[in-house]
């Protein structure tokens, strides 16, 4: 099967990966492109995880404004100054910015839920569980993902591909990039809305 060098160019962008491993991936998948792209961005994924725990102390500050309106800002770190100035990783942190805008989460992660919140909500949710009560951690622990799902940044669906979670977005990008990326913080203002 002759596969084009289009094909081979377009899966190594979206993906991250060298020309070689994209012409290989599109060989194994037989040229189809989207089951070359599944195993590539698997791939990256678990290179991408095995960054998670380097130091980043480098990145980038990014705005975004929509409408004259609706503000953002973040602060997203990497681990190379080299790599705060490509164009991808600005990219990244427009994009997270636009994200913020948009979908107004509170937190960046799971682990920045203040435990009084998390108490609070676990209380509301078992005061008004109804089910099987052997089954009771186990829904009220879903019922808590749910109801923090859209608070969470790292949590919501992507805004430009909601098949991805913003996680999974900056993993992809921690794949092409090669680095550890971090979204440190963030800060929303919307126009007549005060906190």
């Amino acid at each position: 099967m002759a596969i084009s060098i289009e094909e081979i160019k377009k899966l190594k962008e979206l993906s991250g990966v060298g020309l070689t491993d994209a012409k290989k991936a599109l060989e194994e998948a037989n040229g189809d492109f989207e089951k070359a792209l599944a195993a590539m961005r698997k791939k990256g994924l678990t290179k991408a995880e095995k960054r998670g725990d380097r130091e980043t102390r480098e990145g980038v500050v990014d705005a975004y404004v929509h409408d004259g309106r609706i503000a953002a800002i973040v602060e997203v770190n990497c681990e190379t100054s080299f790599v705060a100035k490509t164009d991808v990783f600005r990219d990244l942190a427009h994009k997270i910015a636009m994200q913020v805008a948009s979908m107004n989460p509170l937190y960046v992660s799971e682990e920045d839920i203040p435990e009084k919140t998390r108490e609070a909500k676990k209380a509301e949710l078992s005061e008004n569980f109804k089910g099987p009560e052997k089954m009771k951690d186990q829904i009220l622990e879903g019922q808590m993902k749910k109801a923090f799902e859209d608070k969470v940044l790292l949590n919501q669906p992507y805004i430009l591909d909601d098949k991805l979670t913003v996680a999974d977005y900056i993993k992809e990008q921690i794949a092409k990039t090669g680095e550890n990326i971090v979204v440190k913080q963030f800060k929303r203002i919307e126009l007549g809305v005060t906190e």
